[in-house]
């Protein structure tokens, strides 16, 4: 699993026009399935993530984590974060896991990060088109993959 996870004051992802997610102070997290992840991978990375200390504490070092500050997440499915542009122009999406096995480890993800202490996770909608916003803070983006974990 891949994921894109960005600190952020504020985020949202709507579609359509109607916001079917939002956020306060928190993650923004961009999640990735690859065609060999299971719920380990699903598993280790929610737990790495409820616990990365990247919020800024009264010494203004990054110290504390997602609880410590009362976090949520946002949870947006992203299936380009397997693009292979290694060849052409056209990235290949060949090692993203199909639909019926990435939607389901999507859904296990956010009820771990649900087990990890993360307060609230509010999701977009898996396989949909949306329009994501977020106020990054820092800016903080880190990148994780359970194949480098």
């Amino acid at each position: 699993m891949r994921a894109v996870i960005q600190r952020v004051s504020s985020a949202q992802v709507d579609i359509d026009g109607q916001t079917v997610g939002k956020i306060d102070k928190g993650f923004l997290v961009l999640l990735g399935v690859g065609s060999g992840d299971g719920e380990k991978q699903a598993g280790v990375l929610a737990s790495k993530i409820a616990g990365l200390r990247v919020f800024t504490d009264e010494n203004d070092k990054m110290n504390l984590s997602l609880e410590s500050v009362g976090g949520s997440v946002l949870v947006i499915s992203n299936f380009t974060l397997y693009g292979d542009c290694s060849h052409g122009k056209r990235p290949s999406f060949f090692e993203a896991a199909r639909p019926e096995t990435a939607q389901p480890l999507y859904e296990y993800f956010c009820a771990e990060l649900l087990k990890n202490g993360v307060k609230a996770v509010e999701k977009g909608v898996f396989g949909a088109d949306m329009k994501v916003s977020l106020v990054n803070d820092g800016p903080v983006t880190l990148i994780l993959d359970t194949d480098n974990m």
